[in-house]
């Protein structure tokens, strides 16, 4: 079921000068939600921005037992995220979902490899509770351009996650990009060790997962992040290429999607930033 409502901003955590967690009060959504789901939201009254923009749900909020709200990673970088940004307790965000298609948590004695570029982290914490629920094998590789771009590795600890970090400068974990250690781990993995990979950030990183899931024959499910105008399939502003057989056709990410298995993915006809 979809809830359309206007949420209460419970608490703005400031995690640096450019992100934050927005906490909602939209506890028939966080009932909803399943890992790698995503919300429409609008911040404020005004026509900028016109439209809402597609967040992935990142915590589902509870107190004393119940899901009381659903949580928002933010980066700020325009007008609609700024706002975000300064959000403060009592205000109401317009929020719509939970909309799109889950990530498929794996059963032990598969394991779980989660890889996440910058804000791509977003949809990780669900789906490591749910990981963790089963109690599947996990880790958590996690890279940023600098040490100030991740966060929450502690939560992700908490869940019992192997957390793997990767900065391009080198100010927090190894050296380099994420997809580094992770060719090596798949190296070193013997066949009949089975492991599924979600990956969730750049494009050029989803891609690169993708490759070296295809190269070392794994499962593995992205979570794209195409621009969305409506998130219900009516506007067509969020169309990625799948392949079926050897031609590729358009389907709605907000449909379809957001999580797609890796493989069906057109990766040569999609656009840098879907």
């Amino acid at each position: 079921m979809i809830f359309d409502v206007a949420a209460e901003v419970i608490a703005n955590t400031r995690l640096s000068a450019d992100y934050n967690i927005v906490s909602l009060a939209a506890p028939d959504i966080g009932q909803a939600a399943g890992a790698g789901q995503f919300v429409m939201v609008k911040p404020g009254t005004s026509f900028d921005p016109l439209l809402r923009r597609p967040f992935s749900i990142f915590e589902i909020l509870r107190a004393e037992g119940r899901i009381v709200g659903i949580s928002l990673l933010n980066k700020r970088i325009g007008v609609g995220t700024s706002l975000l940004y300064e959000a403060r307790p009592g205000d109401r965000i317009a929020s719509l979902g939970p909309l799109g298609q889950r990530f498929v948590p794996v059963h032990p004695p598969e394991e779980a490899w989660m890889i996440a570029g910058g804000v791509g982290l977003a949809p990780f914490a669900t789906l490591g509770e749910s990981l963790a629920a089963l109690r599947t094998p996990t880790t958590l590789l996690y890279g940023g351009r600098s040490s100030a771009d991740l966060f929450r590795v502690e939560f992700f600890e908490s869940l019992g996650a192997r957390v793997l970090l990767m900065t391009e400068d080198g100010s927090r974990g190894e050296r380099g990009r994420v997809t580094r250690p992770l060719a090596k781990l798949l190296g070193e993995r013997p066949p009949d060790r089975p492991v599924t990979l979600y990956a969730c950030g750049p494009t050029a990183m989803m891609r690169a997962v993708a490759e070296l899931g295809r190269q070392f024959r794994r499962p593995t499910f992205v979570s794209l992040e195409p621009v969305m105008g409506c998130g219900m399939g009516g506007c067509y502003s969020c169309v990625v290429p799948i392949l079926r057989g050897a031609q590729s056709h358009f389907v709605r990410s907000c449909l379809e999607g957001p999580v797609f298995n890796a493989s069906a993915v057109a990766w040569n006809s999609l656009v840098e930033g879907h």
